[in-house]
This record gives structure tokens, C-alpha cells and sequence, in this order.
């Protein structure tokens, strides 16, 4: 297994985990839609964990000059429990430190208890905080 930059012939690879990780998400989450977007901004922040040429996992980071955002963490049904998606956030966060960051948030869903305590379990906290959003 080996996580490496994003690159364009991983789309499909990225679409179909992605569906499988957030079936449910709007279209504006989609691959199609959030890729390409991301590419735009030129920052490299777009990994993948591949193995035997098959994207098994995902993770996108964004920085502000401010804080860090880790997004769209995934990993295929059949990867987990492989350290997949702790190696996939130790990536992010090396990155984002590389580039001045010093402190990451993300959002979960709070019904999510998996994935709360397997962030809690990489030093993340829960911050008491209400998430505002607005679509433009």
C-alpha cells in the first residue's frame, strides 16, 4: 500500500470510493464537482492510498493560513482496520505542518460514533463549537 499525491488517472478509483464511504452526500460533494476544484487550487493536498494500482483511500486537506481542514477521509469497506486511515491523516498533517499549520479541524457528523473515537484515538477532542454553513 503506498499514499501518494492524487493524480488523474485515480478519478475513478476516488468516485467509486467515495460513493461507497458518502452515499449519501449532495452532488457538490461528489467527485465530479470537489476534484476538480480542489486540482484548482494547486496545493497538493489531495492524497490517496493505493494498493495494487487500486485506490483504496482517500483524504483532502485544505489550509488557510490560518488552520488546517482535513476532509473527505475514507477507506474502502474491505481496507479497514489496516492503518489505512491513521496513515492517511499522518500524511495530511505532515503536509499541512510543512506548511506552517499548527492546528487541524474537521467536521463529523455527531451520530458518527466510529469514526468520533477513531479520531479521538489519533489526539483529536471534541470542541464545543456550532457548525454554521451557507450555500452560495
Amino acid at each position: 500500500m503506498e499514499i501518494r499525491p492524487y493524480e488523474t488517472p485515480d478519478f475513478d478509483g476516488l468516485d467509486a470510493l467515495w460513493r461507497e464511504a458518502f452515499p449519501n452526500d449532495p452532488p457538490r460533494n461528489r467527485a465530479e464537482q470537489s476534484v476538480p476544484a480542489k486540482l484548482a487550487m494547486n496545493d497538493d493536498l489531495l492524497f490517496v492510498a493505493v494498493d495494487e494500482g487500486r485506490v483504496i483511500g482517500s483524504i483532502m486537506a485544505g489550509y488557510d493560513g490560518h488552520r488546517g481542514w482535513l476532509y473527505s477521509v475514507a477507506v474502502r469497506q474491505d481496507a479497514k482496520r489496516r492503518g489505512i486511515g491513521t496513515a492517511l491523516v499522518q500524511t495530511a498533517e505532515a503536509a499541512l505542518r510543512k506548511l506552517g499549520c499548527c492546528k487541524i479541524n474537521l467536521q463529523v457528523r455527531s451520530t458518527n460514533a466510529a469514526v468520533i473515537a477513531f479520531y479521538k484515538g489519533l489526539g483529536f477532542t471534541v470542541e464545543e463549537h456550532i457548525s454554521m454553513g451557507r450555500l452560495l
